[in-house]
């Protein structure tokens, strides 16, 4: 049976929670346990798919087609372990389904209420797999006190209480803000959050306190006593120049240490950190800069392109580089000339989106690259703005456009080169979609197959010809365009098993110029670094060297 470790933050959001749950479960592998990690979210959309990015950051894809909270992309950064459905939920994931079993008459006509029903729910959630792994780490969202999280709260205290004794510890995260006027660091927050938790029932079994300056020995035993953990139990967590140092920054304060020390394990089993010593080593050290240019819609918020910008320090890890990211806002094209923006970038990435704001400066990036011979990665929507940029200027079709931006409009302008994919294989099925079918849930999302041509730039990139991707999308390239387009130089280099649906494209005659229908910043991770941006990095650092 698995031990659970359930994380919890206070005082304020955006701790790093995330990045604790993170770093703790590579500590744990490095210590020769199994992990796994979970996401209880309690916000109530039933999941972050249509939430915009503005909002909530990117939505990470599993292989299995959920739709995520970001932090599962840490999760799966730093451990290794795929995510699956069953490791994130949200309020309203668990709300709708204690609703529909109360329409379908599964609760005999009882009086449906939070506690039980609601938060057995959510206890039948947490146990999913509870027999495959050693430790379960189960990540709570928001804060302690928040109104909506109360069922989870309360769900979580109950679960400890059904499993034997010594079988879940809490961790809660804190802050402790530094008064610069008074020099001092204050402990009352944390209290005041502790004791907000133990109100509810929960008495926190490990502290980590996030904070800006040294914790002195005497402000630990302060926080110890007044929050009723012990001493060792009170692990500070710093500022780093890199996340990638969390594992050794936390290793290095105990955290770990203190985990075992909570479930009695003792002896422990030493900790093998060679991993991570060399992601450190190679991020501390990088023998050269490259700079890369990111064309998007979200650029005002970072965390909208969260694994690109984590797949290109990986591709940089990879190839002992630094890569310094500069985010550009696709709309400024629309108004401006492209070229004194890109100029200065050994590489130009344009990234996924959705509707058509921004694809007419993301089709500028693309011709800039074209003809500049410069290193570009489009993934998803940029690869489409890279086939938009074909038809258009070289194969002759000059109306080409994708059906997603005559549907936003309500009008028909365009040639659909990319048009709205109504059907297509999933495993032994087919699945059918509309127009107008829910937003929710509807794209084609998950791990799919995909077949390289012999030859072929990515072939030799991924070496080999059958990989499978993440997909998250209800727009595919048009291939009745395909033998034109291939006229004009752009190969269609990587297609579905049947071959109707186009999953990579490439100039052949370009240095490095591929465009990917999927997500591959989703697989990568430092120590395993996607070979699409280690290769893309590769490219940029010979442009670099011809600058």
């Amino acid at each position: 049976m698995a031990r659970f470790v359930f994380i919890t933050g206070g005082v304020v959001s955006s701790l790093g929670k995330g990045l604790a749950s993170a770093a703790l479960g590579a500590l744990l592998q490095a210590r020769g346990f199994t992990v796994r990690l979970r996401k209880l979210d309690p916000y109530l959309n039933v999941d972050p798919g249509t939430m915009s990015p503005f909002e909530h950051g990117e939505v990470f894809v599993t292989d299995d087609g959920a739709e995520t909270d970001l932090d599962l992309g840490h999760y799966e950064r730093f451990t290794g372990v795929p995510a699956r459905k069953t490791d994130s939920v949200s309020s309203g994931r668990i709300y709708s389904n204690v609703l529909e079993k109360e329409r379908r008459g599964d609760y005999l006509g009882k009086t449906i209420q939070v506690v039980p029903h609601v938060t057995n729910e959510i206890k039948d959630f947490i146990a999913i797999g509870e027999d495959e792994v050693d430790f379960m780490l189960c990540e709570i969202g928001g804060t302690v006190g928040d109104i909506e999280g109360l069922p989870f709260f309360e769900a979580i205290r109950q679960f400890s209480h059904d499993k034997p004794r010594g079988q879940c510890i809490f961790m809660h995260l804190t802050l402790l803000p530094y008064l610069a006027a008074s020099g001092e660091l204050k402990t009352k927050p944390t209290q005041h959050s502790v004791k907000e938790l133990q109100s509810i029932g929960i008495a926190p079994d490990i502290l980590v306190c996030r904070s800006e300056q040294p914790i002195p020995q005497k402000e630990r035993e302060k926080i110890a006593l007044f929050c009723n953990v012990r001493p060792d139990a009170v692990v500070p967590a710093y500022d780093l120049k890199s996340i990638y140092e969390a594992p050794l920054a936390y290793h290095r304060e105990g955290l770990d240490q203190a985990v075992l020390d909570a479930f009695g394990i003792s002896p422990a089993p030493r900790p093998n950190l060679e991993r991570w010593y060399d992601v450190a080593d190679r991020i501390e050290n990088p023998e050269g800069e490259v700079k890369v240019a990111i064309v998007g819609k979200y650029v005002q918020l970072e965390d909208a392109y969260k694994s690109i910008k984590e797949a290109l320090t990986h591709g940089g890890m990879a190839n002992r580089v630094k890569v310094e990211v500069e985010w550009v806002d696709a709309e400024l094209f629309e108004r401006e000339d492209a070229a004194p923006h890109l100029e200065g970038f050994h590489a130009i990435l344009v990234p996924g989106g959705f509707g058509e704001r921004g694809t007419e400066g993301k089709i500028k990036a693309a011709q800039f690259a074209r003809e500049h011979r410069i290193p570009y990665l489009g993934i998803c929507l940029g690869m489409q703005m890279a086939v938009i940029e074909a038809a258009r200027n070289v194969a002759g079709v000059k109306t080409a456009g994708s059906e997603e931006f005559d549907h936003e409009a309500g009008k028909k302008r365009f040639e659909p080169v990319v048009y709205h994919l109504k059907e297509w294989i999933q495993g032994n099925h087919t699945v059918e979609r509309t127009v107008e079918d829910d937003k929710g849930g509807t794209m084609r999302l998950g791990a799919y197959d995909a077949v390289l041509a012999e030859g072929s730039k990515v072939a030799e990139v991924y070496g080999g010809t059958a990989i499978e991707e993440r997909h998250r999308h209800r727009y595919e390239v048009d291939t009745k365009y395909r033998e034109k387009l291939e006229n004009a130089g752009l190969a269609f280099s990587g297609m579905s098993p049947d071959g109707r649906l186009p999953e990579i494209v490439e100039w052949a005659d370009h240095p490095w110029f591929i465009g990917v229908q999927f997500h591959p910043e989703l697989k990568s991770k430092p120590f395993a670094p996607h070979p699409l941006f280690a290769d893309f990095v590769r490219a940029a650092v010979e442009t670099s060297r011809l600058v």
